[in-house]
């Protein structure tokens, strides 16, 4: 199994993104993660499209864009245009989850569910996406703890959708990932544990050790 290791750009230094992706990217990060939040549907408020656009000149790693926005499909036309490759959507927030997918997998993104602790798995089964991601905790900060009961959900859809890539975004450190890879994850979001860390070349090789 290929592990991908993907810090989230929210518990980056806000002050410096830049040097912090491509330091990121030395360490052997395999993708960059937006969270973009509106205030509305979490409390926070963070990146906009600008923001994205502005540092997708400064790499080629794959740009994977959460969206956590009510109305996301308002929204698409800027990540796209912005050099997403991957646009995340929470069911919860889409009038038409399909057409919203659709939508995306028209502009030739790649297209993911991204399921709260509490959302069911069901609609996946009606959507043609390309991955999942399983939110162990709930969205909207950083630096939660990770919730142990989203371990059954990887192993269950593993076990349903096994085309889909499963990535988790969360809680992820050197002592939560093991369990989660096990289960059938192979892609993993880490924020508060890999830019904590003063070494981040150790801390990529530490939870790609750990899987």
């Amino acid at each position: 199994m290929t592990v991908e290791i993907c810090p989230s750009m929210l518990s980056a230094d806000a002050t410096n993104l830049g040097a912090e992706l491509k330091a990121v990217e030395k360490a052997g990060a395999n993708a960059i993660h937006w969270d973009i939040m509106d205030g509305n549907f979490v409390e926070a408020i963070t990146f906009g499209a600008h923001v994205v656009a502005a540092h997708r000149k400064l790499t080629s790693l794959r740009f994977d864009v959460h969206l956590m926005t009510e109305h996301p499909d308002t929204h698409l036309d800027s990540f796209i245009k912005a050099g997403a490759d991957i646009i995340f959507v929470h069911p919860e927030t889409c009038n038409h989850l399909h057409r919203t997918i659709d939508t995306i997998k028209s502009a030739g993104k790649k297209a993911g569910i991204a399921l709260n602790p509490a959302t069911n798995i069901d609609c996946l089964k009606y959507c043609n996406v390309d991955c999942v991601l399983v939110m162990s905790v709930n969205p909207g900060r950083s630096g939660q703890k990770f919730i142990s009961s989203q371990l059954e959900k990887i192993a269950q859809i593993k076990k349903l959708f096994s085309q889909l890539k499963i990535c988790v975004d969360g809680g992820i450190t050197d002592s939560t990932i093991h369990a989660c890879a096990e289960n059938g994850a192979e892609s993993f979001v880490t924020g508060s544990f890999l830019f904590g860390n003063s070494d981040y070349t150790k801390a990529v090789n530490l939870l790609k050790a750990r899987c």
